[in-house]
């Protein structure tokens, strides 16, 4: 019977020990979030790469080396977040590429890819339902073919993928997201 009182003791000890040590490592940990990182890379709509630079870290690593991938952190408190693509039909001859929006605290919203858009095109609208009332009641022109992605967040970041099939595509994917677009609009 004292083994086993010895043996709870020494695991209830053990545990708290543990529990102290995670508690104490969590604000090391959260301070490198995929946000953390591309706020002190970039500024507020402005699409950076998500690949290391010459000699750098990169701000988010990209976790499969076949997808190129940019990200613009927006805040829907300034207006809505008008993400488009360069000009002409190079979205639509990619191969594949996928836009998906995060809140803050890095959970998916929406995810949509180009057999979504409208005529294989990156236009994309983030803002809040508030905002979306305001756009229905008069859609300007410029936005006949976006994605509506209606969010119910204030900040967030939205990531463009573009699938490198292989090499001979790699300056039509790093192309098309050096000149896609992230900019604040008002409804």
């Amino acid at each position: 019977m004292r083994r086993l009182l010895h043996a709870i003791l020494v695991g209830l000890v053990g545990a708290g020990i543990v529990h102290i040590a995670v508690l104490l490592l969590v604000p090391q940990f959260s301070g490198q979030s995929a946000w953390a990182r591309l706020a002190a890379t970039s500024g507020p709509y402005t699409m950076t790469a998500l690949k290391a630079e010459t000699g750098g870290a990169p701000a988010v690593r990209s976790v499969d080396p076949l997808f190129a991938a940019a990200a613009c952190r927006f805040d829907l408190a300034d207006g809505m977040a008008h993400v488009k693509g360069p000009a002409g039909e190079s979205a639509a001859t990619l191969p594949f590429w996928s836009v998906s929006v995060y809140d803050g605290s890095g959970n998916n919203i929406y995810s949509f890819n180009d057999h979504a858009a409208s005529k294989g095109r990156l236009d994309a609208v983030v803002l809040t339902p508030t905002q979306m009332n305001e756009v229905r009641k008069d859609l300007p022109e410029e936005y006949q073919g976006s994605v509506f992605i209606e969010a119910p967040i204030t900040d967030g970041m939205l990531v463009v993928r573009a699938f490198i099939s292989d090499e001979s595509w790699r300056p039509s994917v790093t192309r098309f997201l050096e000149q896609s677009s992230c900019e604040p609009r008002q409804p």
